[in-house]
């Protein structure tokens, strides 16, 4: 039997993929962190299908439940919310799984930032502003940052960065931040992207503590900060050269040229 590590996207339903759906639709076990993953997915499993709630499990239980569901002959969906490759604690779960003898198959998500950022209606790498974007968190009490990842290191190459899992720490993101980006740079908060009851927070990066506490958002969310986010207000520099007037006076020629040049000889082929 296999066990099927799928990214269950950003919040909403329907932002599952059809291969994450469609897995989740033959599954006799389903483990999902009840927190994270709305109810309206697991409509998507079978009527008959163990639902285990992990929320409040540690590893070993988890691991326990999958091997208890391989043993009965059962596929295991394993529910994480985003996408895999993202902040999920998943690494550990494989490591395991895999030592239990057990098949593991990987099916990606729709990202959080990448649902963010479709809220704000924004495009995070324009020509001439932003072609880079940093995805990445700050310390905490239970997770340190690896040695050269701390925020103040990240921030010294200006581009354009995507904070997760750091709502409640803007006052150090502001004061980290503000030195390398200004203070009227600007930022965009997306919580709880794609659901029901979904927020967008813009402002300068010196108010980024004020108006998120005024927001009351504390988690689950993304903080994006860059000049890429006011890139509407300079339209002059906006035009890209994958649908510029020089881009396809060129194409057009080097199609002529590849219609007309023969080999090295001076002839034609046909």
């Amino acid at each position: 039997m296999t066990l099927y590590l799928i990214g269950a996207g950003p919040g909403a339903a329907d932002l599952i993929t059809v291969r994450g759906a469609r897995i989740l639709g033959r599954c006799q076990t389903c483990l999902v962190a009840g927190s994270l993953v709305p109810d309206e997915i697991l409509e998507l499993c079978p009527a008959d299908t163990e639902i285990i709630d992990t929320a409040r499990m540690p590893l070993g239980q988890i691991i326990s439940h999958i091997v208890d569901a391989d043993r009965a002959g059962h596929d295991v969906a394993r529910l994480h919310s985003g996408d895999l490759s993202l902040y999920s604690a998943v690494t550990e779960q494989v490591t395991a799984v895999r030592a239990a003898g057990i098949d593991v198959q990987w099916v990606p998500g729709v990202p959080a930032f990448a649902a963010a950022a479709s809220a704000l209606e924004n495009e995070l790498t324009v020509p001439g502003i932003g072609q880079s974007l940093l995805v990445t968190r700050v310390s905490t009490l239970s997770t340190d940052m690896p040695a050269g990842e701390e925020l103040d290191a990240l921030a010294a190459t200006g581009v354009t960065l995507a904070l997760h899992l750091a709502a409640h720490r803007t006052e150090q993101i502001a004061a980290t931040l503000v030195p390398h980006y200004g203070a009227d740079c600007p930022t965009a908060t997306v919580a709880f992207a794609s659901r029901s009851d979904q927020q967008i927070v813009r402002c300068r990066l010196a108010d980024l503590p004020t108006a998120l506490t005024d927001a009351g958002i504390r988690r689950t969310a993304v903080i994006f900060v860059g000049r890429v986010l006011a890139a509407a207000d300079h339209p002059a520099r906006l035009d890209s050269y994958l649908y510029s007037q020089a881009r396809m006076t060129k194409l057009r020629t080097d199609s002529r040229h590849a219609h007309t040049d023969g080999p090295g000889d001076g002839s034609r082929s046909r």
